[in-house]
């Protein structure tokens, strides 16, 4: 199913992007692509056979808190990756899915080694203050309250009792974090 080592990723050229220091995309700006995503979670796959839920907290320590990918993006993500023959599934305690690197996987990497360090790097300097300053378990808790609100969103139409109640929520963590 795998295509081999003849697959490259190619970092867009635009050092403007989403990625970049420019703050462009949606809602601010994603914190990399989704190809330098596939990278990151095979590097960190070729360090130790993980699960989705290990990916997802590994990434989330490695940027200070400040990015935390939901199952939404890491298991297609994961699913790409074992479909280009780059990782395969072992069983794991609890029927859970454990990723491992495949030597395609790790001729990938090594064909993108550049595009890896850079992430790496990037990684690295989002430290515990989190995006733009703002403290790691603030950054948390805006993305858990902006997912929760999408989810309950997609789920359709809600009772006026449902909606007032959603918004008194919000209207409480407003007033909490104005007077904080």
């Amino acid at each position: 199913m795998g295509c081999g080592p003849h697959r490259h990723f190619s970092p867009p050229d635009d050092r403007s992007g989403p990625f970049h220091r420019g703050r462009g995309g949606r809602h601010g700006g994603r914190l990399f692509d989704y190809g330098e995503l596939r990278l990151l979670l095979l590097a960190i796959i070729s360090d130790a056979p993980s699960h989705g839920y290990e990916l997802i907290k590994t990434v989330e320590d490695r940027f200070g808190g400040s990015y935390s990918p939901s199952p939404g993006v890491i298991y297609p993500t994961l699913a790409w990756l074992d479909d280009m023959g780059y990782t395969v599934i072992e069983p794991a305690e609890g029927g859970r899915k454990r990723y491992r690197i495949t030597p395609e996987g790790e001729a990938f990497l090594a064909a993108n080694r550049a595009a890896i360090d850079e992430l790496m790097a990037r990684a690295g300097h989002r430290g515990p203050g989190g995006r733009d300053g703002v403290p790691a378990p603030v950054v948390r808790a805006m993305e858990n309250l902006k997912l929760a609100m999408r989810l309950r969103l997609r789920r359709g139409e809600m009772s006026e009792e449902a909606s007032e109640a959603i918004a008194a929520a919000l209207d409480l963590a407003a007033k909490t974090v104005e007077k904080s």
